[in-house]
């Protein structure tokens, strides 16, 4: 995962948290970051308890289901 700064993270579970989201058909949302941001806390994934942080890593946490989402819908059209 990339954050403004171009820091980059490793997350652990996170392609299969926004596969999942996917499959339900989940739109990229606060709601949905909130699901990832949970479902990465259960895994153990150290998540910051900073809220001006926390939002930083939500937000890039948008940017990267945003991108996912986008990603999926081109491959579809080319099937």
């Amino acid at each position: 995962m990339k954050f403004p700064d171009d820091t980059q993270v490793r997350v652990n579970g996170l392609v299969e948290i926004m596969a999942d989201l996917y499959a339900q058909g989940r739109p990229a949302s606060e709601a949905a970051v909130e699901e990832i941001l949970d479902r990465l806390e259960a895994q153990k994934n150290y998540i910051p308890s900073s809220d001006r942080v926390r939002r930083e890593y939500a937000y890039a946490l948008l940017r990267e289901y945003r991108t996912y989402l986008k990603d999926r819908a081109e491959s579809n059209l080319e099937r």
